[in-house]
């Protein structure tokens, strides 16, 4: 078997790869080692008094950005 090259792949790729090959422990080890790379964006604090104001609005750029990456 050839050896797969998984920093040559997008995270979206190596996401697919792994849900089709379930049994690559090294292809999992890739992907988790992937998003744990990427830096945690804090919306909120627990005691922020503007707490469900700014999740909300998270969820509205989120769902926007998804709706735009899906027209295009």
């Amino acid at each position: 078997m050839s050896q797969i090259n998984y920093d040559s792949m997008s995270k979206n790729e190596l996401k697919q790869y792994f849900l089709k090959h379930r049994e690559d422990q090294d292809a999992l080890q890739a992907y988790l080692d992937r998003i744990n790379q990427r830096p945690l964006k804090i919306i909120a604090s627990p005691d922020d008094p503007d707490f469900d104001q700014k999740v909300q609005a998270a969820i509205r750029r989120k769902l926007e950005a998804a709706r735009n990456k899906s027209s295009q």
